[in-house]
């Protein structure tokens, strides 16, 4: 029988050697000094090993363990090495780990904030199925999951996390780990969702009306000129204040936004306006040092939060029901389509991801002279509205 103290007394030779202990057990020392636990055991009349790891990781006594429930599965006709790779294919082939391996694909494509969301989805559901072999996994099984979330009211995000799921299950038909995609067999199996637009103001008094409103916001400089100049530029909040000084060439009245802060993951231009140009100088001469163009109060190194420009409306009066900081988009695409611009312009400047591949080629390169016309026209256009004079109609393009 070993002893700890026999073990660690022991010293390689110029072969590798066993110490016996008991009913299999044995301890192989290497020449190079390591030492791997082994259990000898026969199953139908042959003889196998396996292995219980590396001493002194795992004791003598935790090597006793391993060996005794070892020889309990072989009483009564379990083969411990085919239980032990049941075991391992079982957890290769969970809900959470095809998940965690989708994830890490979506990953190279995504945006981070887009990859959060999707991590955060899928893990509402892992602590009903995360555990549970992929292709084991019925739909009252995903439905079960996916009605807790109901019950706290948030039926969107249930259907949100459906979606997700179904992208998950996808993968793991492509992979060889499942055959059926659950997901879509829960189609009308959860509450609709009452579909609500994000709060936009759209009507030419109005947005003059909110134009001059920001004019006389106080607030932090980052906070001013982020709201002045959303209206302007019509970005994702999120990519106008995670901005950076060094995506910004103001002489050439162009921003850049580099493709890992996009949606889509695709590099996009912002022609800038003289109205936007002459914000950024203004900001330049207050955060210019730093490399954030928006940062936050009393931290040069984090961006405003993305509750910052939301707070800053509803101090000006607007509730979440008439504004929001997304809702630029909105004014800005409803208004300059009702105006005549082509639409494949004012896509391209939304940074719309176009679903023809060709066309979406098109957009990226032949349409920046078009939309900095368009952007200059749309600065002037606010700055009618913001004055209350007779706007005159934006020049349209084919």
């Amino acid at each position: 029988m070993l002893t700890e103290t026999g073990i660690r007394s022991a010293k390689p030779k110029s072969k590798p050697y066993k110490l016996t202990d008991s009913d299999g057990l044995f301890l192989l020392i290497n020449k190079n000094n390591s030492r791997w636990w082994r259990f000898k055991y026969r199953i139908d009349g042959k003889e196998k090993l396996l292995s219980f790891g590396v001493y002194p990781d795992v004791s003598l006594k935790l090597a006793r363990e391993q060996r005794d429930a070892a020889r309990k599965q072989l009483a009564v006709g379990i083969n411990p090495s085919e239980h032990r790779q049941t075991i391992k294919q079982a957890k290769e082939h969970s809900f959470q780990a095809v998940a965690d391996e989708w994830l890490e694909q979506q990953g190279k494509k995504l945006s981070p904030v887009t990859l959060n969301k999707a991590k955060w989805l899928l893990g509402l559901v892992m602590s009903s199925i995360g555990s549970k072999p992929i292709g084991g996994i019925k739909a009252p099984d995903l439905l079960r999951a996916l009605r807790k979330i109901e019950k706290d009211g948030r039926h969107e995000t249930a259907h949100r996390a459906k979606q997700k799921c179904g992208q998950v299950f996808r993968y793991g038909i492509a992979t060889g780990r499942c055959d059926h995609n659950i997901a879509a067999d829960l189609k009308d199996a959860l509450a609709p969702v009452v579909t609500t637009h994000l709060a936009a103001i759209t009507k030419p008094a109005a947005i003059g009306e909110l134009l001059r409103a920001i004019d006389g916001f106080a607030g932090q400089p980052s906070t001013v000129a982020a709201l002045k100049l959303l209206p302007l530029v019509f970005t994702r909040p999120g990519e106008l204040r995670q901005a950076a000084w060094v995506e910004f060439d103001l002489d050439a009245a162009m921003w850049i936004i580099p493709a890992h802060r996009m949606k889509m993951r695709a590099e996009h231009t912002v022609p800038l306006s003289k109205q936007a140009v002459a914000i950024l100088r203004e900001l330049h001469c207050i955060t210019g040092n730093g490399e954030l163009t928006f940062p936050a109060i009393g931290n040069k190194f984090r961006p405003i939060s993305e509750n910052t420009l939301n707070g800053a409306l509803r101090r000006l009066g607007y509730g979440q029901d008439e504004m929001c900081s997304h809702g630029f988009r909105t004014m800005a695409s409803t208004t300059l389509n009702t105006l005549g611009w082509n639409a494949d312009v004012i896509e391209a400047q939304l940074a719309h991801q176009d679903k023809n591949s060709i066309r979406r080629i098109y957009n990226r390169a032949d349409h920046l002279a078009e939309r900095k016309k368009l952007m200059q026209s749309w600065a002037d256009h606010l700055d009618a509205l913001r004055e209350g004079t007779t706007v005159t109609p934006l020049k349209r393009y084919a």
